[in-house]
């Protein structure tokens, strides 16, 4: 005990200074071991129990050479027993939880083949055994058995107590000195630390509650807790200590106060002294002034109540979770349509919002009720949520505006704390309908619909997991609907216990168990043993008021009249962009239908019927048009034996406005036919080369017609544009359907003739050359003929390259023959 005690002084005078930086190393192995998803939660225990879950890869780390000490669980999962145990050993991982960069606590499932071989070199014969493993134990150790360890948490917490304390040589760096302290070595605390407060619990020989507390502040800077027994007469005297246990504030200069705590017990210091000025988590932050929230320019600070909830807080979460976290499931469909149609059913029905907000809620429901597939589409789902329909007082605010959520960095509480105000308040709001709903609500709805929605939509997988392990107790524990609101708040209160001193923590706002001493004095008492203990009967009490809808805050809020504005002026935004688009899209469709075929629609106007006129004809073009045909009408041979339709509006043209329907020149046409025993050139050139001689004509806006009924018409000259046009146009090409038409050779031959003289009387305006250059190349394009002078010239220069080889080899074998 002396070289204890030596050990104690030394430790307490020179080593508490370096207790952070071993402090983070044994906390970031430990919780790397309690993140893994090892194969062994298949056991009794799971990840989110705070408890090192032992593999066959993972055994040494954990237990060879550790910084730490270890107590281990060996059990079966088959085990009677060790199932009894199981709700205790969980119980105790969650009350020595802050104890665990000097101490863990750990399990293996010996049942399961793989760890058989671990629970065999430990030499496991029974279940449940737990051991504990020194810090720094060696590679043959077995670890020291805790034969007939008690079956409650406050006993197993005091018999790991004494454990700690068997340790001689190789004392746990993280851990602090468990030993009473000396009025001497108060005296020179602060001449070697640099901590800010000095607790000093008072207390009996056989009290554990000084070094309870001492384990309890071990992960927080700026304060340290030392244990003095009432048998240390000259401190005891010089603070006026009178009941033990007491906890007093010492400070540098000797100055002293006692912590006040409404029981002296060790749950209340340890509370208390974590929430003093300048108290933070080791390798946390330290929390962030309201001077320097205030004055962020990135969002402004809101101030608030703390003992409040806030309307505001419950629009953010449901905006994010409608329209964000819904957002990202494209179709919703089977298992996910089920929950989203029972976590909007508990809304409609439960949710305390305003009159806006609960009609939207209402007809999104109703629409949903009415889906009878098995899958929805976001769009539509949201078009619901938008209002597009635009029914009268009915609209969700869109974006996020926290007040009691907001956290003092951006990516800190906000959502999270948001969805757990959310279930608390819908619990809540459930029970205090208990009494005027007659079809009395069901106990399970709000939590089973908050089970679907965090296991379906949640965006963190991980702590959706965490939830749908605790989420199974809901079937045995929860029975009324009070035990409901019970049971949200105690698993609320073991998450907090989760991540309390993890990263995603808020310096400004701790996990804590909730409600504090501060806020609920009457929810707290103490056990005959010491340990806190809860009283629901006041806890409930506390839920149902501070989660009324009577005390919800509207501090912050829009208007409704401005939110259903903003509806309104993004629903007529959204219309008119689809309007644009549908323009941009038809004119697309447009512009690419005229880029397919280009040339109908230039031929539509001479394709139409006789009723139909050009837009862009000019009543000169018609005079001048009708004056062609006269010429050409007196150039076939005089008049047709009925009048023609464009007689009449020749005449009338001066009287009157009248513009006259022209027939189209191809109306009354039909192609040849070719026959085997001629060749006929004109139709050939008509079936292949009339898309670019229609181009022609509409880029030249010469109307040429065949004026043709009983009679056979001969083909008109072409004033001004050569035999090319004329060929190129396809007007030789066809022949008048008449009814007495005999298509024999002979009249062919004839017309063909008849058509020859015409070119030809044409063509004198030519000269020779010009004459005979367009003849070679009716039919032909400037690309045909340029491929042809192209082959020509490389045909010429391959004849030329044979001629040249073969005569240089002949040669050279004359060469050959002449050498002797």
């Amino acid at each position: 005990m002396a070289r204890r005690c030596g050990r104690a002084t030394s430790r307490f005078t020179g080593e508490i200074q370096t207790y952070p930086r071993k402090t983070a190393t044994s906390a970031s192995w430990l919780c790397f071991y309690l993140l893994l998803p090892f194969a062994a939660e298949a056991g009794l225990y799971t990840t989110s129990d705070q408890i090192i879950l032992l593999t066959p890869e993972n055994v040494e780390s954990v237990l060879v050479n550790s910084t730490a000490a270890t107590v281990v669980e060996f059990y079966a999962s088959w085990c009677g027993h060790c199932i009894a145990f199981s709700d205790v050993y969980r119980d105790l991982a969650r009350d020595i939880k802050e104890w665990k960069p000097a101490l863990g606590l750990a399990a293996i499932d010996c049942a399961a083949e793989e760890n058989r071989r671990v629970c065999a070199n430990y030499s496991i014969r029974g279940y449940p055994t737990i051991k504990f493993f020194h810090a720094f134990s060696q590679a043959d150790s077995s670890g020291a058995s805790l034969r007939g360890f008690p079956r409650d948490v406050s006993g197993l917490r005091h018999l790991i107590i004494n454990k700690l304390e068997t340790h001689t040589h190789n004392w746990p760096p993280a851990c602090p000195p468990l030993e009473p302290t000396s009025q001497a070595e108060v005296d020179r605390f602060f001449e070697t630390n640099s901590v800010q407060h000095l607790a000093l619990v008072f207390e009996e020989a056989n009290s554990y509650i000084g070094r309870e507390v001492t384990l309890d502040l071990l992960q927080f800077e700026n304060v340290a807790v030392r244990r003095v027994l009432n048998t240390e007469k000259d401190l005891v005297t010089k603070l006026g200590v009178t009941e033990f246990p007491s906890c007093y504030l010492y400070y540098a200069g000797g100055n002293f106060t006692r912590l006040q705590v409404n029981f002296e017990a060790r749950t209340f210091y340890s509370s208390a002294l974590q929430r003093l000025p300048g108290v933070v988590r080791s390798g946390k932050p330290p929390p962030v002034t309201t001077e320097v929230l205030t004055n962020n320019t990135k969002e402004p600070w809101r101030p608030f109540n703390r003992s409040r909830v806030y309307m505001a807080d419950l629009e953010s979460a449901l905006h994010y979770s409608l329209r964000v976290e819904v957002a990202a499931h494209t179709v919703i469909e089977g298992q996910e349509l089920v929950s989203l149609k029972k976590y909007i059913a508990v809304l409609a029905k439960y949710f305390p919002g305003r009159t806006v907000v609960m009609n939207l809620l209402k007809s999104v429901n109703s629409w949903l009720q009415n889906q009878q597939g098995d899958e929805i589409s976001y769009e539509a789902f949201r078009a619901m949520l938008d209002n597009s329909a635009q029914s009268q007082n009915t609209a969700l605010p869109e974006g996020e505006r926290w007040v009691g959520c907001q956290g003092s960095q951006p990516h800190l509480r906000r959502y999270p704390c948001g969805m757990w105000t959310l279930f608390h308040v819908l619990t809540v709001q459930a029970k205090s309908m208990e009494s005027t709903d007659r079809s009395s609500p069901d106990c399970k709805e709000v939590l089973s619909a908050m089970r679907s929605y965090v296991r379906s939509f949640f965006g963190c997988r991980e702590c959706a997991e965490h939830f749908e392990n605790m989420a199974t107790e809901v079937v045995t524990e929860v029975s009324t609907l009070q035990s409901a609101v019970i049971w949200l708040w105690s698993r609320h209160n073991r998450v907090n216990n989760r991540l309390a001193g993890a990263l995603s923590e808020d310096p400004n706002f701790p996990k804590i168990q909730w409600p504090s001493p501060e806020m609920c004095a009457a929810c707290h008492t103490v056990e005959t043993n010491g340990d806190h203990k809860w009283i629901k009967k006041q806890v409930l009490s506390f839920l149902l008021s501070y989660f009324s809808s009577d005390r919800i805050l509207t501090d912050y809020l829009e208007d409704e009249s401005q939110v259903l504005e903003k509806q309104r002026e993004k629903h007529d935004s959204r219309q008119k962009a689809l309007e644009a688009q549908k323009t941009i899209e038809r004119k697309v469709r447009e512009a690419s239908d005229s880029m397919m075929h280009p040339l109908a629609s230039q031929s539509t106007v001479q394709e139409e019927d006789e009723g139909e006129e050009p837009e862009d004809e000019t009543v000169a073009d018609e005079e001048e048009e009708a004056g062609e045909e006269a010429a050409a009408a007196d150039e076939i041979g005089g008049k047709t034996s009925e009048p023609t339709p464009w007689g009449k509006p020749e005449m009338e043209l001066v009287q009157g406005p009248w513009r006259p329907h022209r027939k189209p020149s191809i109306v009354g046409m039909r192609m040849r036919e070719v026959q085997e025993d001629i060749v006929d050139l004109d139709s050939f050139v008509n079936q292949h080369y009339k898309a670019k001689a229609l181009q022609v004509a509409a880029s030249s806006r010469v109307k040429q017609r065949t004026l043709q009924r009983k009679e056979e018409q001969e083909p008109g000259p072409v004033f001004g544009l050569g035999m090319e046009l004329d060929t190129g146009l396809g007007m030789v090409g066809l022949q008048p359907m008449e009814t007495n038409f005999e298509q024999d050779v002979g009249q062919r031959r004839k017309r063909l003739q008849k058509r020859e003289l015409n070119g030809q009387a044409f063509g004198d305006e030519l000269n020779h050359r010009g004459r005979w250059v367009s003849v070679l190349t009716i039919g032909f394009s400037k690309v045909d003929i340029s491929l042809c002078v192209i082959l020509y010239v490389l045909s010429s220069m391959c004849l030329l390259a044979m001629y040249l080889f073969f005569k240089t080899r002949f040669r050279l074998r004359r060469g050959k023959a002449i050498l002797p």
